[in-house]
């Protein structure tokens, strides 16, 4: 059977830092599936609010700015997942701290998280997605064929984010870093939109103490298992 005919979608939830991205990334390019990074989408809404000076507590204003925005996604060779928001590359600038901070507040509006999930349920229905955030397999693709709930221990997110940041040439304190770490687990998993938990059939992954390569198999495993596609 080729990937065209066997269409199926994974699902990737999980806290920030337990490696989603990068997993799904490589993920996508193994299966020959679109990957969609939904957290790219809250960061483009917090994005648009800041430029636009739009307070957080308007949200009929932010509600729109979600319907209006443009999503690109485009995958480039060396796995850095290029967005274009509205005709603009926003890229790097969705992953600015300021924005970061604002994003999981703008995705606590239920309003927004309506909107964008819908956007996102209409990307996965025309192809095969690797789609990954905080309510893929609960929320947004309860369908999915296959559901991972990727988790790490906050040391170890907040361990990976300080060398990214670093890597990045951007200062970083770890303790800061592991700080914050805390502080969006408490919001994302105690917010009353879409809290941050697994499906009850979610596979629950833990990536402390694996590398890459090995949380890839791990999950090949499973996709082999559900669907029946070996790569």
């Amino acid at each position: 059977l080729d990937m065209a005919q066997k269409n199926f979608s994974i699902g990737i939830d999980g806290p920030a830092g337990a490696g989603k991205s990068t997993i799904a990334k490589l993920l996508a390019r193994k299966f020959e599936l679109e990957f969609v990074d939904t957290g790219a989408m809250y960061r483009s809404v917090a994005l648009l609010s800041h430029k636009g000076d739009v307070a957080l507590d308007d949200h009929d204003k932010l509600i729109e700015i979600a319907k209006n925005a443009k999503f690109q996604f485009k995958m480039e060779e060396n796995f850095l997942n290029r967005l274009t928001l509205n005709g603009e590359d926003a890229t790097t600038q969705i992953r600015e701290p300021h924005i970061s901070q604002l994003t999981s507040k703008v995705a606590q509006i239920q309003g927004v998280r309506d909107v964008l999930v819908e956007t996102q349920r209409k990307m996965a229905s025309t192809c095969g997605v690797v789609m990954e955030g905080r309510d893929i397999c609960t929320v947004v693709l309860p369908a999915a064929e296959v559901k991972i709930f990727l988790t790490a221990s906050p040391e170890e997110r907040a361990k990976r984010r300080h060398k990214e940041l670093q890597d990045s040439g951007k200062e970083s304190n770890y303790d800061e870093v592991l700080k914050e770490v805390n502080e969006r687990d408490e919001r994302d998993s105690s917010r009353a939109a879409a809290p941050l938990k697994p499906a009850e059939d979610s596979v629950i992954l833990s990536t402390d103490g694996l590398n890459i390569d090995q949380v890839v198999e791990e999950i090949s495993k499973i996709v082999k298992d559900k669907v029946g596609v070996e790569k």
